[in-house]
């Protein structure tokens, strides 16, 4: 069968970690978004305070099937 897709760009933030940032991400998006079949990372960054590391952000690309 052919399906159309349809994405959408979400960020997501983690103390954790970058794959902790993408999951918190995705199981938020999971809650609205139905059919979700793929994602992408397209942009990581972050934040520094007392010249360390204190959090990850991703913008993650999220396609899904549109009904």
């Amino acid at each position: 069968m052919d399906n159309v897709y349809k994405t959408t760009e979400i960020v997501g933030s983690s103390t954790d970690g970058v794959e902790a940032a993408v999951r918190g991400a995705i199981d938020k998006a999971g809650r609205s978004l139905r059919h979700m079949r793929w994602f992408e990372v397209t942009e990581i960054r972050g934040h520094i305070e007392d010249d360390a590391v204190a959090h990850w952000q991703v913008t993650v690309k999220v396609g899904f099937t549109m009904e």
